[in-house]
């Protein structure tokens, strides 16, 4: 991402992920629905759970290897079209079940921007082999041992 890209973007219709990577408010559509479980009257008429989408196909701010990690860790969450879905609905007020699902999405976003530590392959120290050839010298034996035991396996 250039870095004049940020000229591009009123500050109003930003949302910072972690140091200079944002995403935009347009990229996020909100839907009230019914939370589910307890709450009485109040969960019945009022919609305060959220379902927060973010279009992530869509976004342009982000860079694409923290897209490809995003979606990776979004699994079941992330639809056909490229949005990640969050609903939210832990709380009994709409503003934070909103905050909740935005948080939640934030903390996605950052994960995402983590680079993953490659692997380095090591072999087994001779020690780890020694005892792995040991245990399977013992469990032989013990084979052997139920094999001649009073005639029944012959």
């Amino acid at each position: 991402m250039p870095e004049d890209s940020l000229e591009n973007y009123p500050a109003s219709s930003r949302i910072q992920v972690i140091g200079k990577l944002f995403i935009l408010k347009d990229d996020l559509s909100e839907d009230f629905i019914r939370a589910s479980g307890p709450g009485g009257q109040n969960v019945n008429k009022v919609s305060t759970a959220v379902q927060l989408r973010f279009n992530l196909t869509g976004n342009e701010t982000l860079p694409q290897e923290v897209k490809a990690r995003a979606a990776k860790l979004a699994g079941s969450r992330l639809t056909q079209h490229g949005h990640i879905i969050f609903q939210a609905d832990r709380f009994r007020t709409r503003e934070r079940n909103r905050e909740d699902a935005l948080e939640r999405l934030l903390g996605l976003l950052r994960k995402a921007t983590e680079k993953p530590k490659p692997r380095k392959a090591t072999k087994p120290t001779l020690g780890s082999k020694r005892r792995r050839l040991d245990a399977k010298k013992q469990r032989g034996q013990i084979k052997k041992l139920r094999s001649r035991s009073g005639g029944f396996g012959d």
